[in-house]
């Protein structure tokens, strides 16, 4: 049984995108999440009350393409702000392109006081402390390095046996949320525009599989398991990575993640491929780049584990304004299989 939301002011959105990936920002109006920590309120959005994710992510006010971060005050002292990503099929603890949005946001908006050339952000995330550093000029942020949570490496070159393609193998690494990172070419596609329907479907199916194949578990924050998100990769001979992460129902992330970039750092450091200094090129499906570079070597629950720094830049284009009303009939939202796609019905 969905408990019902309440507010009774308008929710106030900033439209952003990072390099394409939808990350609008809730910045006044949502209701008071109840929790501790942000991993809490996290919790607490999936596991007690969904309606405000349903309410700002599904039809009619939101689309497939569509993320909305809540804005929240930090439940950290050495934080200026924290932030949950809403998504149709549950609230995720971090994302590097909706971290950038949530920078871009609170700086253009005022919201945290912008200082040229670098603006220092701290943010608290369910996954733990994000440091952002902002490069500012004339009011505008034009670009942001995200010193993220360190990235480990779960296990490499774990077998999938699936229907369609036999048996596949595929990496499982944490960058902020579980990946398991797969050659693209075990499922016969390319990362083009052209194959982004079928890259999406294949995606949700290799999910639905690792599900009932693969656990995993963070080791020191109880809560974060499960594997997010199946991200396809191509390496390229220059040493630059294009990558295609795939999400629930079914679409295809436009940015070149951030998140899936840094447990790729994890991935290469594990083989023996990149050291402490090293930087990387992440590439998505329609051009544009994420670097992303191992600042140093730490560990995680005794596994070793990367400091990533990945960088890119959001653009704020618009803003938005809604209000719940209790007559309409979905408030709760909704998703048709037309636009939405076959797993529409997993949601």
């Amino acid at each position: 049984m969905v408990s019902e939301m309440t507010f009774d002011k308008a929710l106030d959105i900033l439209l952003v995108h990072c390099q394409g990936e939808s990350g609008n920002v809730l910045v006044a109006g949502a209701p008071d999440i109840p929790g501790a920590t942000v991993l809490d309120k996290m919790n607490h959005l999936n596991e007690v009350d969904p309606s405000l994710r349903l309410f700002l992510t599904r039809e009619p006010r939101a689309q497939v393409v569509h993320t909305t971060n809540l804005l929240l005050p930090p439940t950290r002292p050495d934080a200026d702000a924290a932030f949950i990503v809403l998504q149709p099929d549950r609230a995720h603890p971090m994302s590097g392109s909706n971290c950038i949005c949530v920078v871009t946001a609170l700086l253009e908006s005022g919201r945290v006081a912008m200082r040229e050339p670098e603006t220092v952000v701290r943010l608290d995330t369910a996954a733990g402390l994000i440091v952002a550093r902002a490069l500012c000029e004339g009011g505008r942020c034009l670009s942001v390095s995200l010193d993220n949570v360190p990235a480990f490496v779960q296990a490499l070159d774990v077998a999938i046996e699936t229907p369609e393609w036999g048996r596949i193998t595929g990496d499982i690494a944490f960058g902020g949320v579980f990946y398991a990172q797969i050659d693209v070419g075990q499922v016969g596609l390319r990362i083009v525009p052209e194959d982004a329907r079928a890259l999406a479907e294949a995606g949700t199916a290799i999910k639905a599989l690792l599900a009932e194949q693969v656990a995993v578990a963070h080791p020191e924050i109880p809560g974060l398991d499960g594997i997010a998100y199946v991200m396809f990769r191509d390496y390229q001979p220059d040493g630059s990575v294009l990558t295609c992460t795939t999400l629930k129902p079914g679409r295809v992330d436009r940015s070149p993640c951030g998140t899936g970039s840094s447990a790729n750092l994890a991935i290469v450091h594990a083989r023996g491929q990149a050291k402490t200094g090293d930087i990387r090129v992440s590439r998505r499906i329609i051009g544009g780049e994420f670097t992303a570079e191992i600042l140093g070597e730490t560990t995680v629950g005794g596994r070793p584990a990367v400091l990533p720094r990945i960088t890119g830049r959001g653009y704020v284009f618009g803003r938005q304004q809604l209000r719940l009303d209790p007559q309409d009939p979905f408030t709760q939202g909704f998703a048709l299989s037309d636009t939405w796609g076959p797993q529409v019905g997993e949601l």
